[in-house]
């Protein structure tokens, strides 16, 4: 039996309570110091994407055409809108950064990726039948999770998610598994869903792939060509920091009947372990969209992410203090875990007992955390 089950009503109240703290204290000190530092950062994506566009219709500088593109789209994705859309940047008051307004360079509509990302991931956070996030509806990625012959295809069907991982998660929210495995979506209602998606998809692939292209003249296929590997740039490093955060092997997942009267406390130790870090400098960061701290950024997903390098060695002392774990390791040491993971689950295994995170006479003292609505 593992050290968090055995701890008491009380505990847990006391760890919401550290936890809390942590969190008013951060968001109390917010001001021009995280205004700067996202504006600059927007700066520097805007001139790396220019930068990069112009180079690709340059022969001899392609390659750094496409490298600068490639880190605009990851710094747009990742440590911008991702983290604007998290509502971490409203208390600025600026209508460019609003979270309830703010767009990406990316095929996913920002009102679906809020509901599947901010509202159900984050609120059920590794609950099975509950976070969409556990294998996106195409992998296997928990034991607990029947085995069916297409799990199989665990291994290549992790490297095409990768490949074209900004389009699977256009399409996350639409449940196509829903339609085609488990029968319980008509056509119809896949295909209603799919339009405010498809158009959002075919703006970015006519801006990528025709437009800049036909402004590059004679040298378009050479844009077109930086295109592809400039968005497969992005998407390969986002879906291996996304998967790095969430699915090493020490990283737990939960039945549904841990969220029954589940208290604030309770939702902060499932937050934790639930999560995995990834060492690195402060560059590895940036373009993680400090993803690297994925466990601060379950449990505070709306403080800037800049932030959670300051807060991680507070948040590893209550962790210590209360015997739980800190999951976290260099970048490869996690990528290893997870493949192996991904390997392991390809094949039928036994279904464990799922033990519950605690009894269920515990006392209901906050509701989740964290809960924005799209």
């Amino acid at each position: 039996m593992s050290t968090f089950s055995k701890l008491t009503p009380e505990q847990f109240q006391q760890i919401g309570a550290e936890f809390d703290a942590i969190r008013n204290r951060v968001r109390a000190d917010l001001g021009e110091r995280d205004a700067t530092y996202i504006r600059t950062l927007i700066k520097r994506q805007r001139q790396l994407e220019i930068g990069g566009r112009i180079m690709l219709m340059i022969p001899p500088a392609w390659p750094l055409g496409v490298a600068a593109l490639g880190v605009s789209k990851i710094l747009d994705n990742m440590e911008i809108g991702h983290n604007v859309m998290h509502g971490q940047y409203d208390f600025m008051g600026d209508a460019a950064l609003n979270s309830q307004k703010f767009d990406w360079d990316s095929a996913d509509t920002a009102k679906n990726w809020k509901l599947t990302h901010n509202y159900e991931h984050h609120t059920y956070t590794n609950v099975l039948n509950k976070d969409h996030d556990i294998g996106y509806g195409l992998l296997r990625m928990s034991e607990e999770q029947k085995w069916e012959p297409r799990f199989l295809a665990n291994v290549p069907l992790t490297v095409i998610l990768h490949t074209f991982f900004q389009h699977f998660v256009a399409v996350q929210n639409l449940k196509v598994e829903d339609v085609l495995i488990y029968k319980t979506k008509t056509k119809a209602q896949l295909k209603e869903d799919f339009k405010p998606v498809w158009q959002k998809m075919r703006k970015q692939l006519a801006k990528d792939y025709v437009f800049f292209p036909l402004l590059g003249g004679p040298m378009a296929p050479f844009v077109f060509v930086g295109n592809v590997a400039a968005n497969l740039m992005r998407n390969v490093w986002a879906c291996a920091v996304i998967f790095n955060g969430h699915f090493p092997e020490e990283v737990e997942q939960f039945p549904e009947s841990v969220i029954e009267n589940e208290t604030r406390g309770q939702w902060y130790v499932r937050q934790l372990l639930g999560s995995a870090n990834f060492s690195g400098g402060k560059l590895m960061h940036i373009m993680s969209g400090n993803l690297s701290f994925q466990i601060e950024h379950h449990l505070f997903p709306d403080l800037p992410a800049h932030r959670y390098a300051e807060i991680s060695p507070e948040v590893r002392a209550i962790c210590e203090k209360f015997g739980l774990p800190y999951n976290t390791g260099s970048f490869m040491r996690q990528t290893l875990s997870t493949w192996k993971r991904i390997v392991k689950l390809s094949f039928p295994s036994r279904t464990p007992a799922v033990r519950p995170l605690v009894t269920v006479d515990a006392v209901n003292d906050a509701a989740p955390a964290y809960k924005l609505a799209a």
